[in-house]
């Protein structure tokens, strides 16, 4: 009957998502995600019926749905025999839903084929669709868009019958007339239409916000003794988006009057809104208000005229899970919608989370004002996530079955011959040897037992992280997102659904910020979600301001990297240059000694001391031990010398070893070969 509006980056922008009840006994509810996916659920045992994923879902997510009304199938004049292919055609359409995307499109969905039935694009809309309405009979549908036109189309053609300007601004909601004559359309303010001439009938004031829903609360006016020409003396309701009071606006025949003439005042803005027909002046409006809060207000009154004062619900509608431990407190369950069903006095309740609603019918209660309904959703989330996404179904086996196999009867394996028994014991060796041992098996055993925990593993880290971020557990996220495994992260994040990328970015945002050592492996994280993902976060209107903090974190951090890769420069230089000085010193072999050394004359004492060591040497060559013969003479002649001038016996010394040394350099051939080289 009614439905929520789809949530955006738009701050005026309806809140909630695009859901609504079948309008045959309320056996589907429709509900079209954020990811763009449409999931068609069975009210009756809250299965999934159909999941319909379109090719544009990330550009044209859905904005809008509305199902198409049931017709009465009546008897055909003989104007409409000559059509009545056409006639088929349109009682075939109680199947169909309108689906309108961000991008102006149209989809009708076929729920008996499950499949794409048409698609409504040429000549319409060159915005987001806000509203779509299907006329009771004609079987045309009607749209209005943020482009500021109404559109009628032609369902069996697929093609736009008229298009006109139906306000300044964008029009954001329709409703048609229980005649079918007249056409409410809203944006800033409230027109009401007559479709056969495209002319407004009446104008009225409307909301200080763009009106989210439109719909007639009578069938009948209240004065029964004036003649009804269809539209005069009936009341329809407004809400608007951030807006807590409901108006209702009664239809006269006099253009002054366009105030409000009554207003039900609620908790919050509201998401989904359903209420009952009156039919007569007695039979009072129910309503059923579902509030962003998650609650519902539930609202009965009589329309008789102009009430001042704002109306307050009879009863309030709450669910909460019952909470783990005596201390705990139970946390609150949103209501996604709720609708009447058919008898009037019970209630269907969509809570929990959009990815996997539970659905249940509700008796009302006069007397109660306010009801707490403790359900325990923890459980049964996370299988049903499972077999959402796998669509696997894995046969039902009887434990009494048997397999049968050929053979004898009662055996599962085939009896192989016997033996010759000629062959004795050499043919139970050649049988024993080709068997695989009890160990192998065993290790084999293992081996697979092993596998199949490995890829349990793998598979389920999709839906941790899922689970983890919906319950904000430090523990599961810590399993998942400790893992170094790059292949295991890339399906990881393949694998995860769309509406988990902003929380799971806001998490690691959390985790960057924190120790180096965790901020390495969130990089990894990062770089897989933006790189897989980039085409869903693209589509996203308001990805800037949700991502903002992550920006101003990488910014302030790259600008530290010049600095940085600066610094790891000249470090590389200088440990290159220690580690070629150490090469350097730790070359010459300790086997091998100097046969030539050079020193400055820094001290007599330093000379004095290495010549011995020098004359010790035992490789010299015989030229070399003529020359300390030599050496020694000269040493005796400067002892008996000491007396007269120590000062020339030190001259004296170092002439000599200057001798020697330029005797060896002249001597040694190798010595020679060393001086041209360097």
């Amino acid at each position: 009957m009614a439905a929520g509006g789809g949530g955006s980056g738009d701050p005026l922008a309806p809140a909630g998502v695009p859901c609504a009840f079948s309008p045959h006994g309320q056996a589907y509810f429709a509900l079209a995600s954020t990811d763009g996916h449409l999931r068609v659920w069975e009210t009756a045992n809250n299965r999934l019926h159909q999941e319909y994923v379109p090719s544009a879902h990330l550009s044209g997510t859905c904005t809008c749905l509305a199902w198409a009304p049931v017709r009465l199938q009546a008897k055909e004049s003989p104007q409409r025999k000559k059509r009545k292919s056409e006639a088929l055609g349109t009682s075939n359409q109680t199947d169909l839903l309108a689906l309108g995307t961000a991008v102006g499109s149209i989809l009708l969905y076929s729920t008996v084929k499950g499949e794409l039935h048409s698609k409504l694009t040429s000549g319409g809309h060159d915005n987001r669709v806000n509203c779509i309405q299907w006329h009771q009979d004609s079987g045309c549908l009607y749209s209005c868009s943020d482009d500021k036109h109404i559109v009628e189309w032609n369902v069996q053609t697929c093609k736009v019958k008229c298009k006109w300007k139906g306000d300044n601004s964008s029009v954001s909601s329709l409703c048609i007339s229980p005649d079918g004559k007249m056409l409410l359309s809203a944006g800033r303010t409230i027109k009401l239409w007559v479709l056969e001439t495209k002319e407004v009938y009446r104008h009225f004031t409307g909301h200080a916000t763009p009106v989210s829903s439109l719909m007639f609360t009578t069938i009948r006016p209240p004065n029964e003794s004036q003649p009804f020409d269809g539209i005069t003396g009936l009341y329809f309701l407004s809400g608007a988006v951030h807006d807590r009071l409901l108006n209702v606006w009664q239809v006269r025949s006099e253009n002054k009057e366009k105030n409000a003439v009554m207003s039900f005042t609620v908790t919050d803005e509201p998401v989904y809104i359903d209420l009952t027909l009156s039919e007569n002046k007695e039979e009072p409006v129910k309503l059923a208000v579902v509030c962003r809060d998650g609650q519902v207000h539930l609202f009965e009154h009589i329309l008789n005229g102009y009430c001042k004062k704002p109306l307050t619900s009879n009863c309030t509608i709450q669910i909460a899970s019952p909470g783990k431990g005596k201390k705990s407190t139970p946390k609150p369950i949103p209501i996604l919608a709720a609708g009447f069903c058919s008898d009037k006095m019970s209630l269907l309740l969509v809570y929990g989370n959009w990815f996997q609603p539970a659905i249940e019918r509700v008796a009302l209660n006069s007397k109660e004002t306010h009801m707490c309904l403790v359900r325990d959703i923890s459980n049964c989330w996370a299988p049903k996530v499972e077999t959402a996404i796998t669509k696997v179904r894995t046969p039902v086996m009887n434990a009494e079955a048997k397999v049968l196999v050929p053979g004898l009867p009662g055996h599962h394996a085939a009896i192989k011959p016997a033996p010759p028994p000629a062959e004795g014991k050499e043919s139970k060796r050649k049988l024993t040897g080709n068997e695989v041992s009890i160990e192998e098996r065993l290790g084999a055993m293992d081996i697979d037992a092993k596998k199949g925990k490995d890829e349990l593993q793998t598979n389920s880290f999709p839906v941790l992280l899922t689970q983890g971020l919906e319950s904000n557990d430090f523990e599961m996220l810590n399993k998942v997102l400790q893992t170094r495994n790059l292949n295991l992260i890339k399906k990881t994040v393949l694998r995860m659904p769309l509406h988990a990328v902003i929380p799971l970015l806001q998490e690691l945002t959390k985790r960057l910020q924190g120790h180096p050592n965790s901020a390495v492996l969130m990089v990894q994280w990062l770089k897989c979600v933006l790189t897989i993902h980039a085409s869903y976060l693209s589509t996203l209107p308001d990805l800037v301001p949700q991502l903002g903090t992550l920006y101003q974190l990488m910014e302030s951090r790259v600008k530290t990297f010049q600095k940085l890769s600066h610094l790891h420069g000249k470090l590389i230089l200088l440990i290159t240059q220690v580690t070629a000085s150490e090469k350097t010193k730790g070359a010459a072999s300790p086997d091998q000694k100097a046969k030539v050394v050079y020193e400055e004359e820094s001290s007599e004492e330093e000379s004095d001391d290495e010549m011995p060591d020098k004359d010790s040497d035992d490789n010299w060559d015989e030229d070399e031990e003529e020359k300390e013969t030599e050496t020694d003479e000269d040493v005796d002649e400067e002892n008996e010398q000491e007396d007269e001038d120590g000062e020339e016996n030190g001259e004296d010394r170092d002439a000599a070893s200057e001798k020697e040394l330029n005797g060896d350099s002249d001597l040694d051939p190798e010595n020679e070969n060393e001086s041209e080289e360097e």
